[in-house]
């Protein structure tokens, strides 16, 4: 419980935290972001960091599946300009 775990591909464990990184420190506003930053302050940047990997492969596992958009605001929200 809690821990990370090393299983799976290297490469993409290392893309994915990789796309992280950039997305806490680039990313324009986005319910990602938000989240990750709220996990930033309770947790430590670190663990935000993999936490939103994780999320991400997660989102991009759902829209390979669905074969749906990726939509930067979530139902019912608006995008920041």
């Amino acid at each position: 419980m809690g821990h990370i775990t090393k299983a799976g591909d290297a490469t993409l464990r290392t893309v994915l935290f990789n796309a992280a990184t950039v997305m806490m420190r680039r990313a324009g506003p986005c319910w990602l972001k938000a989240w990750s930053l709220q996990v930033a302050r309770r947790r430590g940047q670190k663990r935000a960091t993999v936490a939103l990997a994780r999320r991400i492969g997660v989102v991009l596992h759902r829209m390979w599946m669905d074969g749906t958009d990726f939509r930067m605001a979530r139902d019912g929200e608006a995008v920041a300009a």
